[in-house]
C-alpha cells in the first residue's frame, strides 16, 4: 500500500488516538489499529477499523457528557 498523500510506500503497522467531535462532546479512541505512513505521518485505517469507530461513536453519542476516553483494544 502507498501513501495516499506522499506515495511512499513506507507504511508501518502501529496504533493511533482517534479523536471525533460529537455532538455532545468529544470522543477519544486510544490504541486504535492503522498504517501509518513513515514519511509523512499520514495515518490510515482498514473499512472494519473505521465501521467499528462508527459503531463506537453512534454508541457514546447517547450517553457521552463532555470528553469519553474508550481504550479500542477492550471496546471492539
Amino acid at each position: 500500500m502507498n501513501c495516499f498523500t506522499c506515495g511512499s510506500n513506507r507504511m508501518i503497522e502501529t496504533t493511533t488516538i482517534y479523536v471525533e467531535k460529537l455532538e455532545n462532546g468529544i470522543l477519544i479512541v486510544k490504541n486504535v489499529p492503522c498504517r501509518k505512513c513513515s514519511q509523512c505521518g499520514e495515518e490510515f485505517f482498514s473499512m472494519a477499523i473505521m465501521k467499528e469507530i462508527e459503531k463506537l461513536s453512534r454508541q457514546a453519542e447517547s450517553f457521552i457528557s463532555e470528553v469519553m476516553i474508550i481504550d479500542y483494544n477492550k471496546a471492539a
